[in-house]
C-alpha cells in the first residue's frame, strides 16, 4: 500500500463519516471485518470493546451515529504501512483519535479506534 492510495482513502472515509451515511461508511469494510474500540463498551455496553462482522458493526455505528449527532472528523495525518492505513483525526470535540485499519483486498478486514485525552474546556465566565 503507498501513501497517496492512503491519502485518498482517508479523504473519502472522513467524507463518508462527515455525511452520516452509513453505508456509504460500511462500503469499506469486509463482511467479516473485526473491530475494536473503547467506544463500542461505551455505546453498546460491551465491556469487550470488540465487535465482528459487518452486521455488528452497522449496529455499533447507527447507534453511535443516533447518540452523536454533531459527529464530525476532520484528518489531520496519514501513515500506510503493508496492508495498512492509519488515520489520526479530530473528532467533533476536539480529541485527537488514530484509526488503525488492515486491507484485504481493498476493503478494510480489521481495525481499532485508539482516543487520545478529552480536551480541556474552559469554563464560560459568568456576566
Amino acid at each position: 500500500m503507498d501513501l497517496a492510495y492512503a491519502q485518498r482513502f482517508a479523504e473519502q472515509w472522513a467524507a463518508d463519516w462527515n455525511s452520516r451515511d452509513l453505508e456509504r461508511i460500511l462500503s469499506h469494510y469486509t463482511d467479516d471485518v473485526v473491530f475494536a474500540s473503547p467506544r463500542i463498551a461505551t455505546i453498546l455496553g460491551d465491556p469487550s470493546g470488540r465487535v465482528e462482522g459487518k452486521a455488528a458493526l452497522r449496529a455499533y455505528w447507527a447507534e453511535g451515529l443516533r447518540q452523536l449527532p454533531s459527529l464530525h472528523f476532520t484528518v489531520e495525518d496519514v501513515r500506510a504501512s503493508v496492508d495498512t492505513v492509519v488515520i489520526n483525526y479530530r473528532n467533533e470535540r476536539g480529541q485527537a483519535v488514530a484509526e488503525v485499519l488492515t486491507f484485504r483486498n481493498e476493503h478494510v478486514c480489521r481495525g481499532f479506534g485508539a482516543y487520545g485525552p478529552e480536551p480541556v474546556t474552559e469554563p464560560t465566565p459568568e456576566p
